[in-house]
């Protein structure tokens, strides 16, 4: 029966064990903690298995004996418990991941916790098609960076640095949902409220590592019966934890295949070995044998090397590749002699740093019972009924977005946490670029980004606040997604090279002329609007016939290019040299136009439009066989053509329209604006207008075949759904246009 002295109030927690459960019950005044009861018992089924529940009720009739038997013994009823789970369900990946930045930049803290958070989430994916599973739930249970990467170099830390790519190696750990629900689902059965959950190797942590040792690099190993669960502290956190299959069982059962005996008794020799000289034992034939501790000791020594060097192997995995400053070793399994000297020498450490944690450790802790021995068995228990005035490294839970969420504290939540919890991915909560545009020009590479989205707006408890920001107990968050930016938008005319020119000499007179574009070998407006993965070339010369629309002027007689015949297909470099005889309405052809002095010459590196006569559009009929420049810049085998050199469509019409204010104002409708495709019919043919903003009747003449040049009727009809028109009449989509001869 409990003493009266005691205070009324006492922490009760349980060690939920594969063999065993055990009930603490406790208290804590100043720095020390006080055993008031304890309670061991064994199960007696299969119930539980390597740390997982596999039968509720016979686990929750284990939890009701216990709990009665205490109470009993402290003389009051209790109603709320502390338990931990398993450290042999953890489950740890490592993961690689790169992040390209939208742009080369100084790297800040919210772009590493970014990078830190994309690579817990392809760890949670990997976890997921490692078991095979979509509905499986894991909690994050803690994470470490074991490397950065800056531009695909390692470095130790990204901020501050100017990268255009960054990329970490990271441990992340998860345990599954199903465990800590199984956990509450058997506690609350047995009728107990479950007051606090933390980890078990963060339960032993709690006594055999003081909270001011833990800003060192150490292992915690915590050896069972079936398992050795791991756990390392750094900058005063637990930053990752693993499991090996091999512990205390391994080396009861080379006892029984060495000393012919059941596994009781070879469990018995085991830890006679700790405090006996000779140890006496009737095998399965009934033989008595006597055999010292060091006889066994040998006879299990490769076993306990087997064991400790894969430990050793973990623990360096887990710690980022590398060994740890110092090793505390607890449970049973570990207290064989000489475990502690191998555990030592796999991990190159002095074997004065590898060294089990009991008595030494639980200085502050008294127990009431006298039959209790203080020792790493205890370490457990005692940490779990601990952790409850830690309250950290619990489950909490949050509110986001209006759904309740369990959510494991480790003791530095942020907001980001508990997204990655409720499974927002990581886009929903950093701005996004809108699709990009890769092109060549010229055959060089480039790429225009798209503009960046909205960031996601973050409300803790209604206020507005950051991704970074802690979260404790039932805080409410509140996130709206971030958003896409728009895609990247480019017209031809916004290039540098746009500007460009070439130089010809006309008749003497110097003639400027921009440079026609193609893009996938096909002539385009400055208006095109550039698509990802286009090839655009700015050709560096003209065909003679092409500088002849250009100029929109009749010829007669001999052309020549450099003083020699030319063909109209002959192409035409810069500053060479084109002779012909004008007609006469054309002989008084104005170069003002065409002239641009070279003060006046704009920066090629300023994208912005050119104010030069206008290229067509399209020119159909148009021959180009190669663009390389042939010897003597000429092409042979193309046929002689007639002095009378057929012009554009646009140098016809003029031949019949002299009105310069009528040929003004065709000029003067064509706006500079995005260009659109148009529809219509002429003489009942479909056909359709491309690359400019608005339409005259005259541009039909690029896509119909239609020739104004020679009256073949005493006059032309032209007619815009059955009303009268001239060459510079608007149309628009679908309209009727009537063309022809009478």
């Amino acid at each position: 029966m409990i003493d009266k002295t005691i205070p009324e109030h006492l922490v009760f927690g349980l060690d939920i064990g594969t063999r065993s459960i055990v009930g603490t019950v406790g208290y804590k005044e100043r720095n020390k903690f006080t055993v008031v009861a304890q309670v061991t018992r064994m199960h007696t089924t299969r119930a539980m298995l390597d740390g997982q529940i596999h039968d509720i009720s016979k686990v929750a009739e284990g939890i009701v004996a216990v709990k009665k038997e205490l109470e009993e013994m402290v003389g009051r009823e209790l109603t709320d418990v502390c338990i931990a789970a398993a450290g042999r369900m953890l489950k740890t990946l490592t993961v690689h991941v790169d992040q390209e930045l939208s742009e080369e930049c100084v790297v800040n803290e919210e772009q590493i916790h970014g990078l830190e958070l994309l690579a817990v989430e392809k760890a949670y994916q990997d976890l997921r098609e490692e078991t095979h599973t979509e509905k499986l739930d894991f909690y994050c249970v803690g994470y470490t960076v074991i490397t950065y990467f800056l531009n695909g170099y390692a470095i130790t830390n990204l901020q501050g640095h100017k990268a255009k790519k960054i990329g970490t190696d990271l441990i992340a750990t998860f345990m599954p949902n199903e465990v800590v629900d199984g956990l509450y689902a058997a506690v609350e059965e047995a009728g107990l409220f479950v007051a606090n959950l933390t980890l078990e190797p963060i339960a032993a942590i709690n006594v055999a590592i003081p909270e001011s040792y833990r800003l060192l690099n150490l292992a915690l190993v915590d050896v069972g019966a079936g398992t050795s669960d791991i756990s390392i502290t750094r900058d005063g956190s637990i930053v990752a934890y693993g499991m090996m299959p091999y512990a205390g069982d391994e080396i009861t059962e080379e006892i029984v295949r060495r000393y012919l005996v059941d596994f009781n008794t070879a469990e018995q020799i085991k830890l006679d070995c700790e405090k006996k000289k000779k140890i006496s034992y009737n095998d399965i034939m009934g033989i008595n044998h006597k055999i010292t501790p060091e006889e066994v000791i040998e006879a299990v020594a490769d076993t306990v090397k087997m064991i400790t060097e894969n430990t050793a192997e973990k623990i360096k995995e887990i710690n980022g590749g590398k060994s740890v400053s110092a090793v505390f070793v607890v449970g049973g399994g570990g207290k064989l002699p000489g475990f502690t000297d191998y555990l030592a020498e796999y991990l190159e450490l002095p074997k004065e740093r590898v060294a089990i944690r009991g008595a030494e450790v639980m200085q502050n802790i008294e127990f009431l019972q006298e039959e209790i021995q203080k020792d790493s068995t205890l370490v457990t228990p005692v940490g779990i009924c601990l952790n409850f005035y830690e309250q950290s490294n619990n489950f909490i839970f949050v509110n986001v977005n209006g759904e309740r969420v369990k959510i494991y504290d480790n003791g530095k939540l942020s907001i980001v946490d508990a997204a990655l919890q409720v499974g927002l991915p990581n886009e929903v909560l950093f701005p996004r670029r809108g699709k990009a545009i890769e092109f060549k020009v010229n055959g060089k590479q480039r790429l225009i980004r798209g503009d960046v989205g909205e960031a996601a707006v973050i409300k803790l408890n209604g206020e507005i606040t950051g991704m970074n920001t802690s979260i404790s107990q039932n805080d409410r968050i509140e996130i709206t997604p971030s958003t896409i930016g728009k895609d990247a938008s480019y017209e031809i005319s916004m290039l540098p090279e746009y500007k460009a020119s070439i130089d010809f000499i006309f008749n003497g007179k110097k003639v400027r002329c921009p440079k026609y574009v193609m893009v996938n070998d096909e002539f385009v407006s400055g208006y095109y609007e550039i698509k990802d993965q286009d090839e655009i070339e700015f050709l560096d010369y003209y065909t003679l016939k092409q500088v002849l629309e250009f100029m929109d002027v009749s010829v007669e007689g001999r052309l020549t290019i450099n003083n020699r015949p030319a063909k109209l297909n002959e192409r035409v470099y810069a500053n060479f040299e084109v002779g012909c005889q004008l007609v006469e309405e054309d002989s008084n052809v104005s170069f003002a136009d065409f002239a641009h002095s070279k003060e006046e010459e704009p920066e090629a590196s300023i994208p912005e439009l050119v104010d030069v006569p206008e290229i067509f559009d399209e020119t159909p009929d148009m021959e180009v066989s190669d663009r390389n420049i042939p010897d003597e810049h000429r092409d042979e085998d193309v046929p002689e053509e007639t002095a009378e050199v057929r012009l554009s469509p646009r140098a016809k019409i003029r031949s019949i329209i002299k009105d310069d204010d009528t040929i003004s104002k065709v000029e003067e409708v064509r706006e500079r604006a995005p260009a659109r495709d148009l529809l219509l019919y002429v003489n009942d043919t479909q056909i359709t207008l491309k690359n400019k903003s608005e339409y005259i009747l005259v541009d039909i003449l690029d896509y119909y075949d239609f020739d104004v040049s020679k009256a073949q009727g005493a006059s032309l009809v032209i007619q815009v759904n059955g009303v009268d028109a001239d060459f510079t009449t608007p149309v628009n989509e679908n309209d009727k246009v009537s063309l022809y001869w009478k």
